[in-house]
């Protein structure tokens, strides 16, 4: 209840009613909370969804190869929601951790907590709120998603603060994006097969090779302040390497298609998608922080063709 109190106490609205009119200081109120739910909503990054979608996609990727193209509904609306809750609850929590780095970088330095606009201690409750309330769907499913969901809180939690320790803190935000991968198939069918953890390492390289693109943008603030990424690791290699953490991906999902007995469509679908990845490299071409965002940003279109591959192969079944 505190969170709530924070959000709409009193005292946090500019009232200026005096003689000069009834009732404006009711409409300052007004715009006051307005003001501070926008705030709130930048801090989840609701306003900034390509975050949701890539997240999204390998969820719905393993969703459709789980339940062979008629997915469970109740698992598709728990596990879309639960998208919706989890990825916002690790941008809360990422801006919490980073809130003395913030202020550092370009990009970052407007972000609410940094700014002064949220405080940290509002930030961490309602990092909770949105974790128990992505529980609460969770419980929903069987008893394996549950004891799965517990590991999904601990990826997302400790993420924000591997930049500090590793290298790698993109193949761990991959490792977090990716657990949603056999929670799926678990809620779906009871177990987790083979095909799901080749799903989850091949979630694990998409990431890392997106998330890479997205540090290249980064790059110079985070050497200047000491954080680490796969961005600084690789060097001058960063294209090549990203190069090929993708083909390792294809390699991957080319596996699954052959012991799935994937059709045309899925293997269009990566063909397309191969497509894309080609693209991005180009956008890489010259490291300018502008291309690589929009590589990065492109990788949205990347797994939802790579999706409409799958779908379209239980939708419209063929003679291979």
């Amino acid at each position: 209840m505190s969170f709530f109190y924070r959000l709409f106490r009193r005292d946090s609205f500019s009232e200026v009613g005096d003689v000069n009119g009834a009732g404006i200081g009711k409409y300052s109120g007004v715009i006051a909370l307005m003001e501070r739910l926008q705030q709130y909503w930048r801090l989840m990054r609701f306003d900034k969804p390509v975050g949701t979608f890539l997240l999204l996609w390998p969820t719905m990727w393993a969703l459709w190869i789980a339940a062979q193209g008629v997915p469970d509904s109740n698992v598709l609306i728990v596990f879309v929601a639960g998208v919706v809750l989890m990825r916002a609850a690790g941008c809360v929590i990422n801006d919490y951790a980073d809130r003395d780095i913030d202020s550092k970088v370009r990009r970052t330095r407007d972000r609410p907590i940094t700014s002064g606009k949220i405080a940290p201690k509002s930030a961490l409750i309602l990092f909770v709120v949105l974790c128990l309330m992505a529980f609460a769907l969770v419980l929903t499913m069987n008893t394996l998603t549950i004891m799965m969901s517990f590991v999904a809180v601990f990826l997302a939690g400790t993420y924000p603060f591997m930049k500090r320790y590793t290298h790698l803190p993109q193949v761990y935000m991959g490792a977090s994006f990716g657990w949603a991968v056999p929670m799926v198939f678990a809620a779906q069918t009871g177990a987790v097969p083979n095909e799901a953890w080749l799903l989850f390492i091949a979630t694990v390289l998409w990431a890392t090779a997106y998330d890479t693109m997205y540090a290249m943008v980064d790059r110079a603030d985070d050497l200047r302040i000491g954080m680490k990424s796969t961005a600084i690791l690789f060097g001058d290699g960063d294209r090549v390497i990203i190069g090929i953490i993708q083909a390792l991906f294809f390699v991957v999902l080319l596996i699954i298609g052959q012991q799935l007995g994937l059709g045309l469509f899925y293997y269009g679908g990566l063909a397309v998608a191969g497509l894309f990845a080609c693209y991005q490299q180009y956008l890489l071409r010259e490291r300018d922080i502008l291309l690589c965002f929009r590589a990065f940003l492109n990788n949205n279109t990347f797994g939802a063709v790579i999706f409409i591959g799958i779908a379209l192969h239980y939708a419209v079944p063929l003679n291979d």
